[in-house]
């Protein structure tokens, strides 16, 4: 089958023919009919996460897919032959730039009926992180305040919805011609960076959902009250981290002093910070297919690139200026 693979961190995607999937007993086999694009498969390309995720290169990359079941190992269940599905594969297990993929049952949910192949693609990894975010981590609840940072991003434009959807009052950042948009996936208060200042006109919210890191990160601490809590998707990692990992000793003690200084300006302000790096949870993605076909979350897909412009569509991402996800279409 036809793939996208590096060969080396920091190197090109190249298009190679590799050998069919492996199907395990409690593996899926999916025809792959689009794959979502993300910063986290860019970051991968680059080796930001080799300590933590040392794949094995050659690397198919790709954490996002929708499509069809064309093969079950002998012990799956809940599936069958034909079944339209969509999944964020395992950390240890992706490759969605690529004909077909073996998924584990447990990862995989049957993808909304109201989208597209392309929609569909376009959520698995960003709805699973708004979800662990504001609804596993941050237990939102109605009338508390969520701030919403890149609220016209692939994370953001899903984490404004479901956080309207549980009764919050949502801030975001965004640039000026995001504005609109925005406030049309239901943000109440739309700050434009360019122009303002987010910790000079907010204070006192519950939660933060912050997916830029450094400054801003610093900057969200003190807009929180106290008890509250910031979500950081873009770093720094910390312990519990660690810890979910298996890491080692050397690793941990590593990890932890990364995110020492953030976790002391937490205390200090009597506020919370934690890191999230999203995981793949079949039964969560489920819930979040139901939201979807009941209207309360849309998927947001800026671009669509073909599956032979799948090393361009990673090489857009530097951009930052697409709403929503790009998404590769394979060949029908």
């Amino acid at each position: 089958m036809r793939a996208f693979v590096i060969n080396q961190y920091k190197g090109p995607l190249q298009p190679v023919d590799v050998p069919d999937p492996v199907v395990g007993e409690r593996d899926v086999l999916v025809q792959i009919h689009a794959a979502g694009l993300n910063v986290l498969d860019e970051k991968i390309r680059e080796g930001e996460f080799k300590q933590i995720l040392p794949y094995e290169l050659p690397q198919i990359l790709g954490n996002d897919l929708a499509g069809t079941v064309i093969g079950l190992g002998a012990k799956v269940r809940g599936f069958g032959l034909g079944d339209e599905v969509y999944a964020r594969p395992d950390k240890d297990r992706i490759g969605t730039f690529a004909e077909r993929i073996a998924v584990a049952e447990a990862d995989l949910a049957l993808k909304p009926t109201s989208v597209s192949f392309e929609e569909a693609a376009s959520l698995p990894l960003v709805a699973l992180t708004a979800w662990q975010a504001l609804v596993e981590r941050g237990n939102l609840q109605p009338g508390q305040r969520v701030l919403v940072h890149a609220g016209a991003g692939g994370v953001g434009s899903i984490a404004i919805q479901l956080a309207k959807h549980l009764g919050a009052v949502v801030a975001t950042t965004v640039s000026t011609g995001n504005v609109e948009f925005v406030r049309e996936l239901g943000a109440d208060v739309v700050i434009d960076y360019r122009s303002a200042d987010f910790e000079q006109q907010l204070d006192g919210y519950d939660l933060v959902l912050d997916s830029l890191g450094g400054k801003n990160l610093e900057k969200s601490l003190r807009v929180l009250r106290p008890g509250g809590t910031a979500i950081g998707i873009a770093g720094p990692p910390d312990p519990a981290f660690a810890r979910e990992l298996g890491a080692n000793l050397v690793l941990r003690l590593g990890i932890t002093a990364l995110s020492s200084k953030t976790r002391r300006q937490a205390r200090r302000l009597g506020v919370n910070y934690e890191f999230l790096f999203m995981r793949a949870d079949g039964a969560q993605l489920s819930r979040i297919t139901a939201l979807v076909d009941d209207g309360a979350l849309r998927p947001v897909v800026g671009r669509v690139f073909d599956f032979e412009q799948t090393a361009q569509a990673l090489q857009s991402l530097e951009d930052r200026g697409t709403r929503g996800k790009s998404v590769i279409r394979m060949p029908s």
